[in-house]
């Protein structure tokens, strides 16, 4: 959600072809959550349960990689530090506010959407526990 909110519109506007490479990170994001509300549906002895999970952490991995690669150098080169800044505290204002949102998605995503993802909600906080810290949460 933060970075829809912040980051994108900064890469949209300032960055040449900012608008491709954010429509791909957005891409990026939605397959995550496609991934993660199949994961919601499958039990842990499912034999696809292995298998959406592998391409969950290959398509984290990747995107991750290209936002750091790719996205946040092109970003500092058009941006002065100061700029840079101020986006960096509106990135973390954002992220401290919606842990306390009930939100499972961003604020302009359809509210029949939200329905579709709300069980996977608790999925998405066990899954970044996992990856935050290497095990389930207790």
């Amino acid at each position: 959600m933060a970075e829809g909110q912040h980051l994108y519109p900064a890469v949209r506007e300032r960055v040449p072809g900012g608008g491709e490479m954010a429509d791909k990170e957005l891409a990026d994001h939605a397959k995550v959550e496609e991934l993660l509300a199949a994961l919601s549906h499958l039990a842990a002895d499912d034999p696809q349960f292995d298998v959406v999970v592998n391409e969950l952490i290959a398509e984290v991995s990747a995107h991750v990689a290209d936002e750091e690669n790719r996205v946040f150098p092109a970003l500092a080169q058009v941006c002065s530090p100061d700029i840079l800044n101020v986006l960096g505290d509106q990135i973390r204002s954002a992220k401290k506010s919606a842990l306390t949102r009930p939100r499972a998605t961003a604020p302009d995503t359809p509210p029949e959407f939200d329905l579709l993802l709300v069980p996977s909600a608790s999925l998405v906080k066990r899954v970044r526990e996992f990856f935050s810290t290497g095990r389930e949460p207790s």
